[in-house]
C-alpha cells in the first residue's frame, strides 16, 4: 500500500457493526487502544473487511492538536 498521509496506525479488526447504510468498523491498534471508523455499509463489502483482519486505521487532518494533563 502506498499513501500519502503519515498518520495511518496497523491493526486488526475487533469489530464490524453494520446499520442501513453506513457501518462502524473498530480496529485495535498497538497497545490495546481502539480506534472507530464510519465506513459505508459498501465499504465493507468491497475491502472484505471481516473481524480477525487486519487494516490500517487512516488519519487525515489539516490540524493536528497536543495535549497534556
Amino acid at each position: 500500500m502506498k499513501i500519502s498521509a503519515r498518520n495511518r496506525l496497523k491493526g486488526k479488526i475487533v469489530e464490524v457493526t453494520k446499520g442501513a447504510t453506513t457501518a462502524h468498523v473498530r480496529i485495535e491498534v498497538a497497545g490495546g487502544a481502539v480506534v472507530t471508523a464510519s465506513i459505508t455499509n459498501e465499504a465493507v463489502d468491497e475491502l472484505g473487511l471481516a473481524v480477525g483482519g487486519e487494516a490500517y486505521a487512516v488519519v487525515k487532518a489539516s490540524d493536528v492538536m497536543v495535549a497534556i494533563d
